[in-house]
Protein backbone atom coordinates (compact mmCIF):
# COMPACT_ATOMS: atom_id res chain seq x y z
CA UNK A 1 0.00 0.00 0.00
CA UNK A 2 2.74 2.46 0.94
CA UNK A 3 4.59 1.65 -2.31
CA UNK A 4 1.53 2.48 -4.41
CA UNK A 5 0.87 5.75 -2.60
CA UNK A 6 4.53 6.73 -2.83
CA UNK A 7 4.98 6.19 -6.55
CA UNK A 8 1.64 7.84 -7.33
CA UNK A 9 2.73 10.86 -5.28
CA UNK A 10 5.95 10.95 -7.31
CA UNK A 11 3.91 11.26 -10.50
CA UNK A 12 4.14 7.67 -11.70
CA UNK A 13 1.26 6.02 -13.52
CA UNK A 14 0.66 3.08 -11.20
CA UNK A 15 -0.99 -0.24 -12.04
CA UNK A 16 -2.09 -2.30 -9.04
CA UNK A 17 -2.15 -6.03 -9.75
CA UNK A 18 -3.82 -8.03 -6.99
CA UNK A 19 -5.98 -11.12 -6.60
CA UNK A 20 -7.83 -9.45 -3.71
CA UNK A 21 -10.22 -7.36 -5.75
CA UNK A 22 -11.82 -5.61 -2.78
CA UNK A 23 -8.49 -4.44 -1.35
CA UNK A 24 -7.20 -3.49 -4.80
CA UNK A 25 -10.26 -1.41 -5.65
CA UNK A 26 -10.11 0.31 -2.26
CA UNK A 27 -6.47 1.24 -2.79
CA UNK A 28 -7.24 2.44 -6.30
CA UNK A 29 -9.95 4.78 -4.99
CA UNK A 30 -7.65 6.11 -2.25
CA UNK A 31 -4.97 7.02 -4.79
CA UNK A 32 -7.48 8.58 -7.17
CA UNK A 33 -8.87 10.68 -4.32
CA UNK A 34 -5.34 12.01 -3.77
CA UNK A 35 -5.04 12.96 -7.44
CA UNK A 36 -2.86 10.05 -8.50
CA UNK A 37 -2.94 8.22 -11.83
CA UNK A 38 -3.78 4.59 -11.04
CA UNK A 39 -5.44 1.52 -12.50
CA UNK A 40 -6.40 -1.68 -10.69
CA UNK A 41 -6.43 -5.03 -12.46
CA UNK A 42 -7.31 -8.40 -10.98
CA UNK A 43 -4.47 -10.86 -11.45
CA UNK A 44 -3.22 -14.29 -10.55
CA UNK A 45 0.58 -14.37 -10.62
CA UNK A 46 0.51 -18.12 -11.19
CA UNK A 47 -1.77 -17.96 -14.21
CA UNK A 48 0.02 -16.96 -17.43
CA UNK A 49 -3.25 -16.40 -19.28
CA UNK A 50 -4.50 -13.90 -16.69
CA UNK A 51 -1.12 -12.14 -16.71
CA UNK A 52 -1.22 -11.89 -20.50
CA UNK A 53 -4.61 -10.24 -20.22
CA UNK A 54 -3.16 -7.77 -17.73
CA UNK A 55 -0.30 -7.02 -20.11
CA UNK A 56 -2.69 -6.32 -22.97
CA UNK A 57 -4.76 -3.91 -20.86
CA UNK A 58 -1.73 -2.05 -19.52
CA UNK A 59 -0.19 -1.63 -22.95
CA UNK A 60 -3.52 -0.51 -24.42
CA UNK A 61 -3.80 2.22 -21.79
CA UNK A 62 -0.21 3.36 -21.30
CA UNK A 63 1.78 1.90 -24.18
CA UNK A 64 4.81 1.07 -22.04
CA UNK A 65 5.98 -0.53 -18.78
CA UNK A 66 8.98 1.09 -17.10
CA UNK A 67 9.11 -0.56 -13.69
CA UNK A 68 7.93 -3.96 -12.46
CA UNK A 69 7.83 -4.56 -8.72
CA UNK A 70 7.37 -8.27 -8.04
CA UNK A 71 5.80 -8.21 -4.59
CA UNK A 72 3.70 -11.38 -4.58
CA UNK A 73 4.61 -13.76 -1.77
CA UNK A 74 3.59 -15.33 1.48
CA UNK A 75 3.85 -18.32 3.75
CA UNK A 76 1.56 -20.99 5.16
CA UNK A 77 1.54 -23.05 8.32
CA UNK A 78 2.34 -26.42 6.76
CA UNK A 79 5.58 -25.10 5.25
CA UNK A 80 6.94 -24.02 8.64
CA UNK A 81 8.59 -25.94 11.45
CA UNK A 82 7.39 -24.91 14.91
CA UNK A 83 9.72 -25.28 17.93
CA UNK A 84 8.01 -28.53 18.91
CA UNK A 85 8.21 -29.98 15.37
CA UNK A 86 10.99 -31.33 13.13
CA UNK A 87 11.83 -31.47 9.42
CA UNK A 88 9.81 -34.69 9.23
CA UNK A 89 6.63 -32.77 10.03
CA UNK A 90 6.84 -30.56 6.92
CA UNK A 91 3.79 -30.70 4.67
CA UNK A 92 5.41 -31.11 1.26
CA UNK A 93 2.32 -29.91 -0.61
CA UNK A 94 2.34 -26.75 1.50
CA UNK A 95 6.03 -26.23 0.72
CA UNK A 96 5.27 -26.62 -3.00
CA UNK A 97 2.54 -23.97 -2.75
CA UNK A 98 4.89 -21.58 -0.94
CA UNK A 99 7.63 -22.11 -3.53
CA UNK A 100 5.12 -21.69 -6.36
CA UNK A 101 3.80 -18.39 -4.98
CA UNK A 102 7.14 -16.86 -3.99
CA UNK A 103 9.25 -18.08 -6.92
CA UNK A 104 6.96 -18.76 -9.88
CA UNK A 105 4.88 -15.77 -8.76
CA UNK A 106 7.92 -13.71 -9.77
CA UNK A 107 9.10 -15.73 -12.77
CA UNK A 108 5.77 -15.64 -14.62
CA UNK A 109 5.14 -11.86 -14.27
CA UNK A 110 8.76 -11.23 -15.26
CA UNK A 111 8.32 -13.33 -18.41
CA UNK A 112 5.11 -11.46 -19.20
CA UNK A 113 5.85 -7.80 -18.51
CA UNK A 114 9.52 -7.71 -19.52
CA UNK A 115 8.49 -7.87 -23.17
CA UNK A 116 7.57 -4.18 -23.10
CA UNK A 117 10.92 -3.29 -21.53
CA UNK A 118 12.79 -5.22 -24.21
CA UNK A 119 10.95 -3.31 -26.94
CA UNK A 120 11.72 -0.02 -25.17
CA UNK A 121 15.30 -1.12 -24.45
CA UNK A 122 14.76 0.25 -20.96
CA UNK A 123 13.19 -0.93 -17.74
CA UNK A 124 13.76 -1.80 -14.10
CA UNK A 125 12.57 -4.96 -12.37
CA UNK A 126 12.57 -4.99 -8.58
CA UNK A 127 12.00 -8.30 -6.80
CA UNK A 128 11.01 -8.50 -3.16
CA UNK A 129 13.27 -11.04 -1.49
CA UNK A 130 13.68 -11.49 2.26
CA UNK A 131 16.09 -11.60 5.17
CA UNK A 132 15.44 -15.34 5.17
CA UNK A 133 17.10 -15.57 1.75
CA UNK A 134 20.40 -14.52 3.32
CA UNK A 135 20.40 -16.33 6.64
CA UNK A 136 18.26 -19.39 7.33
CA UNK A 137 15.77 -18.43 10.02
CA UNK A 138 14.09 -20.89 12.33
CA UNK A 139 10.57 -22.00 11.44
CA UNK A 140 10.27 -20.54 7.91
CA UNK A 141 11.70 -23.54 6.07
CA UNK A 142 9.79 -23.39 2.78
CA UNK A 143 9.61 -19.60 2.62
CA UNK A 144 13.36 -19.20 3.14
CA UNK A 145 14.18 -21.68 0.39
CA UNK A 146 11.82 -19.91 -2.01
CA UNK A 147 13.19 -16.44 -1.25
CA UNK A 148 16.77 -17.69 -1.67
CA UNK A 149 15.71 -18.82 -5.14
CA UNK A 150 14.26 -15.36 -5.82
CA UNK A 151 17.64 -13.82 -5.03
CA UNK A 152 19.39 -16.27 -7.35
CA UNK A 153 16.83 -15.60 -10.10
CA UNK A 154 17.44 -11.86 -9.69
CA UNK A 155 21.14 -12.31 -10.33
CA UNK A 156 20.52 -14.68 -13.22
CA UNK A 157 18.11 -12.29 -14.92
CA UNK A 158 20.59 -9.43 -14.58
CA UNK A 159 22.95 -11.20 -16.97
CA UNK A 160 20.24 -12.75 -19.12
CA UNK A 161 18.58 -9.44 -19.98
CA UNK A 162 21.65 -7.19 -20.20
CA UNK A 163 23.74 -9.47 -22.40
CA UNK A 164 20.87 -10.25 -24.80
CA UNK A 165 18.88 -7.00 -24.81
CA UNK A 166 21.20 -4.22 -23.69
CA UNK A 167 22.28 -2.19 -20.69
CA UNK A 168 18.96 -0.39 -20.32
CA UNK A 169 17.44 -3.40 -18.58
CA UNK A 170 18.09 -3.82 -14.86
CA UNK A 171 17.02 -6.45 -12.34
CA UNK A 172 17.54 -5.96 -8.61
CA UNK A 173 16.02 -7.10 -5.34
CA UNK A 174 15.41 -5.75 -1.88
CA UNK A 175 15.53 -7.85 1.27
CA UNK A 176 13.32 -6.34 3.95
CA UNK A 177 14.16 -7.29 7.50
CA UNK A 178 11.38 -7.52 10.04
CA UNK A 179 8.26 -5.44 9.56
CA UNK A 180 4.91 -6.03 11.24
CA UNK A 181 2.41 -6.85 8.49
CA UNK A 182 -1.06 -8.37 8.32
CA UNK A 183 0.60 -11.65 7.37
CA UNK A 184 2.86 -11.95 10.42
CA UNK A 185 0.96 -9.87 12.99
CA UNK A 186 -0.22 -12.84 15.05
CA UNK A 187 3.31 -14.28 15.08
CA UNK A 188 4.88 -11.04 16.32
CA UNK A 189 2.17 -9.50 18.50
CA UNK A 190 0.04 -10.90 21.31
CA UNK A 191 -3.69 -10.08 21.34
CA UNK A 192 -2.99 -7.23 23.79
CA UNK A 193 -0.42 -5.70 21.40
CA UNK A 194 2.64 -6.75 23.40
CA UNK A 195 5.57 -8.50 21.73
CA UNK A 196 5.63 -12.30 21.46
CA UNK A 197 8.74 -14.29 22.35
CA UNK A 198 9.50 -14.48 18.62
CA UNK A 199 9.49 -10.68 18.45
CA UNK A 200 11.74 -10.39 21.47
CA UNK A 201 14.25 -12.77 19.87
CA UNK A 202 14.20 -10.82 16.60
CA UNK A 203 14.69 -7.46 18.32
CA UNK A 204 17.51 -8.85 20.47
CA UNK A 205 19.35 -9.57 17.20
CA UNK A 206 18.50 -6.22 15.58
CA UNK A 207 20.96 -3.41 16.43
CA UNK A 208 18.24 -0.80 15.88
CA UNK A 209 16.12 -2.57 18.50
CA UNK A 210 12.84 -2.09 16.63
CA UNK A 211 10.80 -3.29 13.68
CA UNK A 212 10.94 -1.45 10.38
CA UNK A 213 8.31 1.00 9.14
CA UNK A 214 6.92 0.48 5.61
CA UNK A 215 8.01 4.01 4.66
CA UNK A 216 11.62 2.95 5.27
CA UNK A 217 11.51 0.76 2.14
CA UNK A 218 10.51 3.59 -0.15
CA UNK A 219 13.84 5.37 -0.61
CA UNK A 220 15.52 2.19 -1.83
CA UNK A 221 12.62 1.41 -4.15
CA UNK A 222 12.73 4.94 -5.55
CA UNK A 223 16.48 4.62 -6.19
CA UNK A 224 16.14 1.25 -7.94
CA UNK A 225 13.22 2.46 -10.05
CA UNK A 226 14.97 5.63 -11.16
CA UNK A 227 17.93 6.48 -13.40
CA UNK A 228 19.94 7.14 -10.24
CA UNK A 229 20.73 3.39 -10.30
CA UNK A 230 21.41 3.05 -14.06
CA UNK A 231 24.61 1.04 -13.51
CA UNK A 232 23.13 -1.14 -10.75
CA UNK A 233 21.88 -4.62 -11.62
CA UNK A 234 21.93 -8.09 -10.07
CA UNK A 235 22.05 -6.71 -6.52
CA UNK A 236 20.07 -7.27 -3.36
CA UNK A 237 19.76 -4.33 -0.97
CA UNK A 238 19.16 -5.27 2.65
CA UNK A 239 16.81 -3.03 4.67
CA UNK A 240 16.85 -4.52 8.14
CA UNK A 241 18.08 -2.18 10.87
CA UNK A 242 21.37 -4.06 10.97
CA UNK A 243 19.94 -7.57 11.58
CA UNK A 244 22.12 -9.25 8.94
CA UNK A 245 25.27 -7.49 10.15
CA UNK A 246 24.82 -8.36 13.81
CA UNK A 247 26.14 -11.31 15.79
CA UNK A 248 26.87 -12.26 19.34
Amino acid sequence: TSMVHHFAEQGAKVVILDRNEEAGRRLEEEVKAEGGEVMFLYTDVLDKQVLEGNYTEIMARYGRIDVLINGAGGNMAGATIAPDKTIFDLDIEAVRKVVDLNLFGIILPTMTFTRAMIEQKQGSIINISSESAIRPLTRVAGYGVAKAAVTNFTKYMCGELATKYGDGLRVNAIAPGFFITEQNRTLLLNPDGSYTERSKTILAHTPYGRFGEPSELLGTLQWLASDASKFVSGTMTVIDGGFDAFSI
